[in-house]
């Protein structure tokens, strides 16, 4: 089983969280930056893809992360995920941008699902506080939300948490 992990940034913390997740799962390659893939075919060949995506932009109605995500979301919809698992967390600011929490996360589930991967790493709102967030979906989050400017003391038990939930969600990880 191949799991790749993949992520966009622009002040380096979504980065650091793909590495954390990373040491917590083990036997999972190297983060990669999505502004060094040079073919997208290359999330086709693993078997599971975790993916991290700030969001910036807030408000805006799509391109919400403001990093290499925005430029490739329609080509990752046109790709034949089918059979592959796929986890999304996310980073943002749930003090100053409680409207839009974590948004682009949403973005990026709607391209992986048109592309027909299944979608894993859901997680409740109840331990959270924000007023709202476009990565809602049903009752729960549509992947890890994760805020390090205002919630950094709760990052450590939450990636945890979430890649034990993965480690049942996607077997053989």
């Amino acid at each position: 089983m191949t799991v790749g992990i993949y992520f966009a940034t622009t002040t380096g913390k979504t980065e650091d969280i793909a590495e954390r997740i990373a040491g917590l799962l083990g036997g999972v390659e190297t983060p990669k930056d999505m502004s060094d893939v040079d073919d997208l075919s290359e999330l086709c060949a693993h078997d599971a893809i975790i993916c991290g995506i700030p969001t910036w932009n807030t408000g805006a109605d799509s391109e919400r992360s403001g990093t290499a995500w925005d430029t490739i979301l329609d080509e990752i919809g046109e790709l034949n995920l089918s059979g592959k698992k796929v986890a999304i967390f996310g980073l943002g600011d749930s003090s100053t941008y409680t409207e839009n929490y974590c948004d682009a996360m949403e973005e990026l589930h709607r391209y992986f699902q048109q592309a027909g991967a299944t979608m894993v790493g859901y997680v409740s709102p109840s331990e959270y506080t924000f007023d709202e967030s476009k990565s809602i979906i049903g009752n729960s989050f549509c992947g890890l939300p994760l805020d390090e400017d205002s919630e950094s003391d709760m990052t450590d038990d939450r990636i945890s948490q979430w890649a034990n939930q993965l480690k049942s969600e996607i077997s053989g990880l």
